[in-house]
């Protein structure tokens, strides 16, 4: 292939996604994986909805997307391409773990009726574990940010 010839970017829908990772509903903060290049980018997209059950207590009247739920879909996103990468291989892995968490910066609120966009992109790769720095965008806007690592295990 030449080196200017266009990628083709995949994209997961829920179906996907749910046969990728262990996460469901109310849990399952991704909807879909759009523009991934292989285990090195990727962009999630969360749409936030009013009936999600942390609206009933983070905070009444003022509904508020928890940022540490922000940083779980981040994760999500990683984890799913993770996976994704590997399902070639002759024993597919069972599990994907969230390990570490780094320099975490929350921006702006998000709430109902925000799409969050989590842009992810690989930072390292060594033997079962993935690093990634991610940012997560609503309408161009950066919300939060942080770097997460994964682990895939096969059991």
């Amino acid at each position: 292939m030449a080196e200017d010839a266009p990628k083709i970017l995949q994209s997961v829908g829920i179906d996907k996604l749910l046969e990728l990772l262990p996460h469901r509903y109310p849990f399952l903060l991704v909807d879909r994986i759009v523009d991934i290049d292989g285990d090195e980018s990727c962009v999630g997209i969360k749409n936030v909805t009013v009936n999600e059950p942390q609206f009933v207590g983070h905070f009444p009247g003022q509904p508020v997307f928890p940022g540490v739920l922000l940083v779980e879909g981040m994760a999500q996103t990683a984890g799913a391409i993770c996976v994704l990468s590997r399902l070639s291989d002759q024993k597919p892995p069972r599990k994907v773990y969230f390990m570490t968490i780094d320099k975490v910066k929350f921006r702006k609120p998000v709430g109902p009726g925000d799409v969050v966009h989590y842009h992810m992109a690989k930072l390292n790769h060594r033997r079962n574990m993935w690093w990634y720095r991610g940012e997560a965008k609503v309408g161009g806007a950066l919300v939060a940010e942080a770097e997460v690592s994964a682990m895939l295990v096969s059991e």
